[in-house]
């Protein structure tokens, strides 16, 4: 039997992240339809924050902002009375169903007692207060969700096995429609499998619901997300409940689940790209008992669709300089589209978390004989930009800090931070995914078509 080529790992000393945690309030606040976030800083990270949400601070979000005064730094006012007063105006302004609270380095540094106050805050106020400490002690900016996550866990109801089951033998047929493919779907409810799952991450809700219906294709039924859309709606956990994370940034999440709540983790590789979502789905039908049907012919559908990308990016090649934690699993997508991929810059690397993506990263390599990336953890920004410049790639994925220096250099760039905000789970989303990372590359070669035309109209001339 053929041994998998193991991938090379690597460890430099270079800067974590050039983005701040906090910015993912930009994707919860709208996740969690009740909620209302208060970030707990100094002016500079209400700036931030304006310039991370952009035009959508018109559209009045359900975020606020305490900033943190001279007088806060220097013990001088009462800290609790100060949140007391700004939560009872966000009480009276949008009456939420839960207040999150998101630290960031300032109340770090001044230790302020964030869960030592909330309690006695939500007693006096009525509404369940949530401390998220997203600061730039994380590794990427896409971390301030696993610590909200993690943070949302405690609150979550205690799974019952035994209501669970009463429900469940009352329940009767379902009907469900196939958005992708228009079909109609037939199931006895109670065909579906005793896996009780709860998947974790926070997904757009079209997204979210194209996973549940990938699931229930197979019988296995979702009880319910990690984010919910509502506060009400926290799935019950404990033991006997299945959890499958849906990104690679949730490690802590994963951590917290399995040791406080005593879940049980489903290692999957993560549903990014049509090869993603079907290991995924497989990967929790072996859990569940349930054989899987019919996802090989689904997956080959999406990629005949997906011919006209294909042809772009067959024999292109592409770096990841390192920035969100997606990088693995977009990798793997893109070599499996049939590109090369010379190096994953990472800014931090959970093995144990990312083992089923690592593997199914070595099998898609084999599968499409390409030769496996080196992956870097904490990449010095200035040795990977002149690895960059000799080896010379067609695409580079990359923070926003460094893609004018490299398009400078002659490298097409694409920000990878387009990555986190676009919907990129789930087979019918590969078209989106595609669609951003040959933009550049139609762009270049647009150019260079352009730049022939105007050579023969001189020679004409």
């Amino acid at each position: 039997m053929k041994t998998l080529e193991i991938p090379t790992f690597e460890c430099e000393t270079g800067n974590y992240h050039t983005f701040c945690p906090i910015s993912c309030v930009a994707w919860l606040y709208q996740k969690i339809e009740d909620s209302s976030f208060l970030v707990v800083g100094t002016k500079t990270r209400g700036y931030f924050l304006q310039s991370a949400l952009g035009v959508t601070i018109f559209a009045e979000p359900r975020y606020a902002m305490a900033e943190s005064e001279e007088g806060d730094i220097s013990a001088q006012l009462n800290d609790q009375k100060e949140l007391e007063r700004i939560c009872l105006r966000v009480k009276s302004d949008r009456n939420p169903s839960v207040i999150i609270w998101i630290g960031t380095c300032t109340t770090e540094i001044i230790k302020m007692d964030l869960e030592g106050m909330a309690p006695k805050l939500e007693k006096q106020l009525g509404i369940p207060i949530v401390v998220a400490r997203a600061n730039g002690l994380d590794y990427a900016f896409t971390q301030g969700e696993d610590t909200a996550s993690a943070a949302m866990t405690h609150r979550c109801p205690e799974y019952n096995h035994c209501i669970t089951n009463r429900e469940e033998r009352g329940a009767t047929k379902r009907v469900s429609i196939d958005i992708a493919t228009n079909d109609q779907i037939f199931g006895d409810k109670n065909k579906s499998t005793r896996c009780n799952l709860v998947p974790f991450g926070s997904l757009p809700s079209s997204v979210a619901s194209q996973l549940n219906l990938e699931s229930r294709r197979q019988f296995v039924s979702v009880s319910g997300w990690l984010p919910s859309q509502r506060y009400a709606d926290l799935p019950a956990l404990g033991e006997g409940v299945y959890v499958c994370g849906v990104n690679p940034f949730l490690s802590r999440t994963a951590t917290t689940l399995m040791r406080r709540r005593k879940c049980q983790l489903i290692g999957a590789p993560f549903p990014i790209g049509p090869d993603g979502t079907r290991a995924w789905i497989e990967k929790i039908c072996s859990v569940s008992d349930s054989k899987p049907d019919g996802l090989e012919e689904r997956e080959n559908r999406i990629w005949g669709s997906l011919s006209d990308y294909l042809e772009i990016l067959t024999g292109k090649s592409i770096s990841f300089m390192g920035d969100n934690l997606l990088e693995i699993s977009l990798a793997r997508f893109f070599i499996r589209c049939g590109m090369v991929v010379y190096e994953i810059g990472i800014p931090y690397m959970d093995r144990r978390y990312q083992a089923a993506e690592l593997l199914l990263l070595q099998r898609t390599c084999e599968k499409m004989k390409k030769p496996t990336p080196r992956i870097v953890e904490k990449p010095d920004n200035y040795s990977q930009v002149q690895r960059m410049h000799e080896l010379q790639p067609d695409l580079a994925i990359t923070g926003m800090a460094h893609a004018n220096p490299l398009e400078a250099r002659n490298i097409d760039t694409k920000w990878s931070v387009e990555f986190t905000f676009a919907q990129i789970h789930g087979s019918v989303n590969a078209r989106d995914v595609l669609e951003l990372v040959t933009r550049p590359l139609r762009r270049r070669s647009d150019s260079l078509s352009g730049c022939r035309n105007l050579s023969k109209q001189k020679v004409d001339v």
